[in-house]
């Protein structure tokens, strides 16, 4: 119970909470179809990748937690993070191949492709270091939406610190392994994702 932690830490594990990479990156996909023409009318394609991307793999993960086969819906033990991740990854690939069947916007195709990338890094990278996946996503996502919607959407990197801050009190990651997160989420996500849509563009 929240109720019983000191005030800090309480909060921590709100934001946390709030935060977690499933929520974030499927506002990030919802979204997404704003990076090319057709927004909002093609708000759709976006729900349908924050399905495969996000709610599909949640529940699947909230069953292996249920079923005693992985710690908690956070993945805590670095080791359980490749097998999680790569099932993660199936589901994507699936999602993917429903929406350029749909012919989805290229914005979004990108975005799902740029989420593979960033989902087999973090995969390799977890095989050796606990690397922050919140860090990754709400970085890529703050970023993203200035991209998406324009500079003045730059208060949503102040969430950055903001996650940062919980991880770090409830002593989930250590400072590098956040920094780490947030150069593959701000930097290597987004980038794959611009980079892949001037070329589908």
């Amino acid at each position: 119970m929240l109720s019983g932690l000191p005030g800090r830490y309480a909060a921590a594990r709100v934001i946390t909470e709030v935060f977690q990479p499933p929520i974030v990156v499927a506002v990030m996909m919802v979204l997404s179809p704003a990076g090319t023409p057709g927004f909002p009318g093609t708000l759709w394609y976006g729900v349908i990748a924050a399905v495969f991307t996000c709610v599909v793999p949640f529940l699947v993960l909230v069953a292996l937690v249920r079923a005693g086969k992985v710690s908690d819906h956070h993945v805590s033990d670095r080791r359980q993070r490749g097998p999680v991740l790569a099932l993660s990854l199936v589901i994507v690939l699936v999602g993917l191949g429903v929406l350029a069947l749909l012919r989805a916007p290229a914005s979004v195709i990108a975005m799902v492709l740029a989420l593979v990338g960033g989902i087999v890094l973090l995969a390799l990278v977890s095989l050796v270091w606990k690397i922050s996946g919140h860090a990754a996503a709400i970085t890529s996502a703050a970023v993203s939406f200035m991209f998406l919607f324009g500079p003045e959407w730059w208060p949503a990197l102040l969430l950055v610190p903001v996650v940062v801050w919980s991880r770090l009190v409830l002593r989930a990651h250590t400072a590098a392994q956040l920094a780490a997160g947030a150069v593959l989420g701000g930097a290597v996500i987004v980038g794959l994702w611009r980079g892949l849509l001037g070329w589908l563009g």
